[in-house]
């Protein structure tokens, strides 16, 4: 299935409702799209939703399986919960407590598995076989990333003029192609934690090429993808979308700002956007839009970072 802005404008109309629609605040760098302030944390929700709704019956009565670190696992169990099917999710055993129990909370069976060795899409795969369960990935699904994409609809809805500029936290690229494909007019600006920038050495190379052997510890979980997706990566080589690598300490200093400044609490992968600005390596103006993609952080962590 080719993805269009169609199936985004589609996806904002089904989920309307289901999901916030988070607030926009000027700020001396450009305006910030508070994803931190969704529903579970995080725009993860979004696309959750938009995938779930259009499950048949019998799939909804068996139920779904998700693998994610943290803030999908909480936007399907979310979604899931409020459409009352059942939700198992694989999370890697050392993804942040806060997120294992918002995961918990919201009603969903976890299991866990070691992120640098073992694969949790073949442990998803295992499970969906073995209890008839349908999977949601995180972003290798076209529902999934028109869901997204309804944070383009979104900014496009809420700004009196359209934005020249959209920054956007990058992992798996989920929310960075949606946008791309529901704000054309735009220039995008995909951000990645380094060590961890697959997509900007794939578009680099014009083919996937996943993060290496032995990547550093970073304090973005939620961007600690190991491959993209041929249809996030098609997405973004379309749009010729320029990727560019933050450091650790610059994401700390964007988490640290975004409290200081606006009271907002960003976990620190939901701040790489914000970070790449605050550095000066792209441009922040008022036409700018950031967006601050998710809030899920250890509360002292947080406290730790802000001090």
């Amino acid at each position: 299935m080719t993805l269009t802005r169609d199936d985004v404008v589609a996806a904002a109309e089904r989920i309307k409702g289901q999901v916030e629609r988070t607030p926009m605040v000027p700020s001396a760098v450009g305006y910030l799209k508070c994803e931190c302030l969704q529903t579970g944390g995080s725009f993860k929700l979004r696309g959750a939703t938009n995938r779930l709704l259009q499950l048949t019956e019998a799939e909804k009565e068996r139920g779904v399986v998700a693998f994610s670190s943290g803030n999908h696992a909480q936007g399907v169990a979310i979604a899931a919960r409020g459409l009352g099917i059942p939700a198992t999710i694989v999370m890697p055993s050392d993804a942040p407590e806060v997120k294992i129990e918002g995961t918990r909370r919201a009603g969903a069976e976890i299991i866990f598995y070691d992120r640098l060795g073992e694969s949790r899409e073949e442990i998803a795969a295992r499970l969906a076989e073995q209890r008839g369960l349908v999977v949601v990935p995180s972003f290798d699904d076209v529902m999934i990333v028109a869901g997204q994409g309804s944070v383009g609809i979104e900014i496009l809805n809420q700004l009196p003029v359209s934005p020249t500029r959209i920054v956007v936290p990058c992992g798996g690229g989920g929310l960075v192609s949606g946008i791309a494909l529901a704000c054309p007019d735009a220039e995008i600006v995909a951000v990645e934690p380094a060590g961890w920038d697959d997509m900007r050495r794939s578009l680099k190379a014009c083919e996937i090429v996943p993060v290496g052997p032995n990547p550093p510890p970073t304090l973005c979980d939620a961007l600690q993808t190991l491959r993209v997706s041929p249809i996030t990566y098609g997405v973004l080589a379309e749009r010729n979308v320029e990727v560019v690598v933050v450091s650790e300490g610059q994401v700390r200093d964007a988490v640290r700002w975004a409290w200081r400044e606006h009271g907002l609490k960003v976990e620190p992968g939901g701040a790489v956007a914000l970070a790449a600005v605050l550095a000066g390596i792209v441009p922040g103006d008022e036409g700018t839009v950031i967006v601050l993609s998710g809030g899920n952080v250890d509360p002292a962590l947080h406290a730790e970072m802000v001090a």
